[in-house]
């Protein structure tokens, strides 16, 4: 029986844009490793996706590559979302923008969480369906 696996693509995916990055930046594998407090081992088998890098280590790869930590994962082939929950987050973020799109929406959501009883915020909240269905 085998003990190796296979590499997760997301993994090699990351490792890919890690090499292609340090590649563009011209920083070698062991100049990444000393700034990672790693071995060029180490950063050999991130870029070939054999070891999964931590997200402490991503991070600072990202600092150290000059590039935000999404950078790793763009290209990445995302998972069709729910057509449903899709309208409904979309209804939602229209929403959201029309209040903050008004003063009074942007003080309401600036004064909202320091109301500390739930009953208050909830009472609140029912107050402002009341009013908006009488239009």
């Amino acid at each position: 029986m085998s003990t190796e696996t296979t590499p997760d693509p997301v993994d090699v995916h990351v490792g890919a844009r890690l090499r292609l990055r340090r590649k563009l930046m011209e920083i070698s594998q062991s100049a990444l490793a000393d700034a990672l407090g790693l071995t060029f081992q180490q950063v050999q088998k991130y870029e070939r996706g054999s070891n999964r890098i931590s997200a402490s280590k991503l991070y600072a790869a990202a600092q150290r590559l000059q590039v935000p930590v999404e950078w790793f994962f763009e290209g990445l082939d995302m998972a069709p979302q729910d057509a449903a929950l899709a309208e409904k987050e979309a209804a939602l973020n229209q929403r959201f923008q029309s209040l903050m799109s008004t003063p009074e929406g942007v003080e309401i959501a600036e004064a909202f969480p320091a109301i500390r009883r739930g009953e208050t915020r909830r009472h609140l909240a029912a107050l402002v369906r009341t009013l908006a269905k009488e239009g």
